[in-house]
């Protein structure tokens, strides 16, 4: 049973009254802390419009949100190495790009792999140019150097074990 301020039990209408005191007390009290937090007497704040000019309030564009995103989690730089390989062509040429593809990145070096040793050597001679406009295009120090590799060729090595020497020979004919 609940007690009133005298002490005496309350029940029925008694218990009511006393729960409604209480919560009106509880809704005053919350009144006054939101009037001191928000700055108002008597007086209603007035609401603050973003008018004209840009705002944290207004929509913003998929792509600042993507980059601040990725600034905030430490992608950046995983995603200007994606960059690389999806803008090859692009940034390379299209004659380069036809012949040759990037493989990987790992701590500023671009393996990239040619279709023929005539390719990977033009693309030895190119290199200095090569890294000049990637770093134009994705940002400076994405790309370091470059690890040129010649067309893969197939292995003959089978197992752990091998017999030193130059292979299997009149295989194709």
């Amino acid at each position: 049973m609940a007690m009133g301020t005298d002490g005496a039990a309350l029940n029925g209408p008694d218990l009511a009254r006393a729960a409604l005191q209480a919560a009106r007390e509880q809704s005053k009290a919350k009144r006054s802390t939101a009037r001191r937090r928000y700055g108002g007497g008597g007086q209603r704040r007035r609401r603050s419009w973003s008018g004209p000019g840009a705002d944290d309030r207004d929509p913003q564009p998929l792509g600042r949100l993507a980059s601040r995103i990725a600034a905030e989690r430490g992608w950046a730089d995983r995603l200007s190495g994606g960059r690389v390989f999806g803008e090859w062509s692009t940034l390379v040429g299209g004659d380069i790009a036809e012949h040759t593809k990037p493989v990987a990145l790992k701590d500023g070096e671009l393996s990239v792999q040619a279709e023929s040793t005539a390719w990977a050597t033009q693309l030895r001679l190119l290199q200095r140019q090569i890294l000049k406009r990637i770093a134009d295009g994705v940002g400076k120090d994405v790309v370091r150097r470059i690890k040129v590799q010649g067309p893969a060729a197939p292995s003959w090595r089978h197992g752990p074990r091998h017999i030193p020497g130059r292979g299997p020979r009149d295989t194709y004919g």
